[in-house]
């Protein structure tokens, strides 16, 4: 922490005088430094802070609340702190969820000319790749999501799940709109990289983002947070079909964890297939 604290005083070209460990992801560790002169940040290392950065500042500039980037180099990025009372957790009160369902829905306002993102990104050791697939793969959408986001996993499957994940894939014209409006994403919303102060969502951070269908934030939302009716009164109402759509946007989720931390998370991915019909 000490080292990691000091190169982002270093990068602040100030020098450190404290620094204090934040809760963080399993794949970056976020520290608290205050500056000699006065400044602190959140400093923090990842697998390509610069593309972090213009996440965050992609986010920002849809006028959805973010941490502003103060510095950035290959290895840290350090950002201006932001209230939290603690994220949303288990206790959030209807009107944070109301508040992140006008968020959710301003950011997906946002759309690109196109689905994926200039760059690819990663989960740690799981590469995110975000280039649009060839025409030639079908249509637009459900060549992205098999192509980019489910196939990639077929080989860290035992057999019968992959048979199950591969059909699905192939199926995906028949369950996923051809060419829904390019949303901007967060890309890995879950309630730990949503910030709260009072009733209001101060932030989001730790974004994977590109675009693509809206449902797929909402999918990753509810994965391990339970969203109530203030969420999607404010969001908007889904269209018609959705709790399909969204099992199958929840199986990539589903599926980077498996890679990530093993075999406890097959049954996730299971479900996950059972519920999208495969």
């Amino acid at each position: 922490m000490r080292n990691l604290a000091e190169a982002g005083a270093a990068l602040l070209g100030g020098r450190l005088r404290e620094a204090r460990p934040l809760a963080g992801g399993d794949l970056s560790q976020p520290v608290r430094i205050a500056l000699e002169d006065g400044r602190t940040a959140i400093v923090k290392d990842g697998p390509a802070p610069p593309a972090e950065a213009r996440m965050l500042q992609a986010i920002a500039a849809a006028g959805v609340p973010a941490p502003a980037v103060l510095a950035v180099s290959d290895s840290l990025l350090a950002l201006a702190p932001l209230a939290d009372d603690g994220g949303l957790g288990g206790r959030a009160a209807a009107a944070v969820w109301a508040d992140l369902g006008r968020v959710l829905s301003r950011l997906h306002a946002c759309h690109g000319t196109g689905y994926g993102w200039p760059e690819d990104y990663a989960f740690g050791p799981v590469a995110i790749a975000n280039a649009a697939p060839a025409e030639s793969q079908g249509p637009p959408w459900p060549a992205f999501w098999a192509e980019r986001r489910l196939r990639p996993f077929l080989d860290h499957l035992p057999a019968e799940p992959a048979r199950r994940l591969a059909g699905l894939a192939d199926a995906l014209p028949r369950h996923l709109p051809a060419q829904p409006p390019p949303a901007l994403l967060h890309g890995d919303l879950w309630g730990g990289n949503v910030l709260v102060s009072g009733n209001r969502v101060s932030g989001l951070i730790d974004p994977a983002c590109y675009h693509g269908h809206g449902e797929v934030d909402i999918a990753m939302l509810t994965l391990f947070d339970r969203p109530g009716p203030d969420f999607f009164e404010s969001y908007g109402a889904l269209a018609p079909g959705h709790e399909a759509r969204l099992a199958i946007y929840r199986l990539w989720p589903a599926l980077v964890h498996l890679k990530l931390f093993g075999g406890g998370y097959l049954p996730l991915v299971e479900r996950q297939l059972a519920l999208a019909g495969a």
